[in-house]
């Protein structure tokens, strides 16, 4: 046998060794690095609910802009949400532009999600209106569902979501809907007009989510097609010749936009009342019952004990709070009594609520509120301004159609709370900003041009609204809009009272604001 040599030794002892010992380390290394990532991947759970919408770290809800049909989860909007899709999937690329329905659509609570679908109802009314009926007037609409979260705990990343479609494809020119008047509502629309993306409100009411206080107009590009809460208590107080000496006000401590503004809308109206204001301090998600049932049950013994001149409650709270302190009153001691509880638009909630004690209705209570719109608003009405009948019944017959194809179905729908009403309103007073800011020889309208046509919503400009005209002033909001007042029956539903006008008259045939 041959003896290795000394160059032999030293090159296996010196470099193949020490090498084939390296080596297998780092296919050691490498096997298990590549176990460690195959776990993950395996273990790694996937976050995506659907196109545009996921569920953000520590939470099971889906937020988000969903790009395709996607009902979050909710039987009830998937009729309507499917129509929606039908209607996007026929549009060519590059006819249309996109606007996005905001609105908390993983709301838990059966209401609320009443009310989404009836304001999800009417935007997609809309959208097929303005697609199939405005003689080929072009940009054609295609609509998106933008969630923020039950709460709106998630507007800013579904606000970055909605900017980043203002340059994509998407061609995002409008948001409408909102819904309620709250303090990440407020945040969200702040972001949105910051970025000049124009904004419809459908529902809110807030003074503090307007244009217009004090002169300032912090949210540049947002118009409105429901009144403000102080017109809303102007037109309640037009109608109720509310007085100081016979009216206490009910109010959340320490209050959101919309029932800190009311609250105060209804103490400039009692301004020197005998009674002290009675607080009440709910969740702060206000859907929750939390314990303010407590509360109210021991108002109801103070409203028994002030002099029998007072009628009148008004109520500066939200819905659920709102169904809790009727029920209180519906056992009160002094039932002898007959009280008027006035309140604002959150009463129309209550329309189909299943919780409300309709028994309280019976014993000489009314709740009377002033309601967004109402499908009687029109049919039964004599003023010659304002709105009409004809406008009305065009909303009725687009409804009547879309229980089945080509424009439906939408799955049940109802207008007696007046959300479908006023979620159709909003997306047409969208699509009006948006067509008429095409510039000439164009197809699609530039983002910041979409804001600047509120102010010349008015006159032989102005939108007919199925709830009444839509005539803005300069600074976004509806000019004397009609405020049907409404009442809830002990059978169930509402009852359209009387239509009541901010200014205490209708405006004028030309429909223009005074300076």
């Amino acid at each position: 046998m041959a003896r290795r040599g000394v160059g032999t030794w030293v090159r296996e002892g010196v470099w193949e060794i020490p090498l084939r010992r390296y080596t297998a380390l780092l296919v050691a290394a490498a096997l298990v690095a590549g176990l460690v990532f195959a776990v993950r991947v395996l273990l790694h759970e996937d976050r995506s609910c659907g196109p545009g919408v996921a569920r953000p770290e520590g939470s099971d809800e889906c937020v988000g802009v969903a790009t395709g049909p996607y009902d979050f989860g909710q039987p009830r909007l998937r009729d309507v949400v499917g129509a929606i899709g039908r209607e996007n999937d026929r549009l060519k690329p590059g006819s249309y532009v996109t606007v996005a329905v905001l609105l908390p659509y993983t709301s838990t609570s059966p209401t609320s999600l009443n009310d989404i679908r009836h304001q999800l109802q009417g935007a997609y009314l809309a959208q097929y209106q303005a697609n199939h009926g405005s003689n080929g007037e072009r940009p054609q609409i295609r609509l998106v569902l933008a969630n923020p979260g039950a709460t709106g705990a998630y507007w800013r990343r579904t606000v970055e979501q909605l900017t980043a479609m203002t340059t994509s494809g998407d061609r995002l020119r409008a948001v409408a809907g909102v819904g309620q008047s709250t303090n990440a509502a407020k945040l969200a629309v702040g972001e949105l007009t910051r970025h000049r993306i124009p904004v419809v409100g459908s529902s809110i009411t807030a003074d503090d989510l307007a244009n217009g206080q004090q002169g300032k107009d912090p949210f540049p590009g947002l118009a409105r097609v429901a009144p403000t809460n102080t017109d809303e208590a102007r037109a309640l107080a037009s109608f109720a010749k509310v007085s100081a000496g016979r009216a206490l006000l009910v109010y959340d401590k320490p209050g959101d936009p919309y029932t800190r503004t009311l609250q105060q809308s209804f103490a400039a109206l009692i301004k020197g009342s005998p009674y002290e204001p009675q607080p009440f301090t709910p969740p702060g998600d206000r859907t929750e019952e939390g314990t303010t049932a407590n509360t109210f049950r021991q108002i109801t013994h103070l409203v028994c004990d002030t002099s029998r001149g007072t009628d009148t409650i008004l109520f500066a709270g939200r819905h659920t709070q709102l169904r809790q302190f009727i029920n209180a009153l519906g056992g009160r001691g002094c039932q002898d009594r007959r009280f008027t509880v006035l309140t604002g638009d959150e009463a129309s909630y209550l329309t189909h609520e299943k919780d409300l004690d309709r028994g309280a209705l019976r014993h000489n209570l009314s709740v009377r509120y002033t309601s967004l719109a109402h499908p009687d608003t029109w049919l039964r009405a004599t003023e010659r301004t304002g709105g009409s009948a004809a406008d009305f019944t065009a909303l009725r017959r687009l409804l009547a159609d879309a229980d089945r194809e080509p424009v439906g179905p939408i799955g049940t729908a109802a207008l007696d709370d007046g959300q479908l009403i006023i979620g159709y309103d909003a997306l047409r007073l969208a699509v009006h900003g948006i067509r008429e800011a095409v510039p000439s020889g164009g197809s699609v309208p530039a983002l910041g041009d979409v804001g600047l046509q509120w102010p010349q919503v008015k006159g032989s400009l102005r939108v007919d609204g199925a709830s009444g005209w839509i005539c803005l002033d300069v600074h976004g909001n509806p000019y004397d809009k009609a405020v049907p007042v409404v009442e809830l029956t002990p059978q169930g539903g509402s009852h359209f009272v009387r239509i009541a006008w901010p200014e205490g008259k209708p405006p004028g045939k030309e429909c223009l604001p005074p300076s």
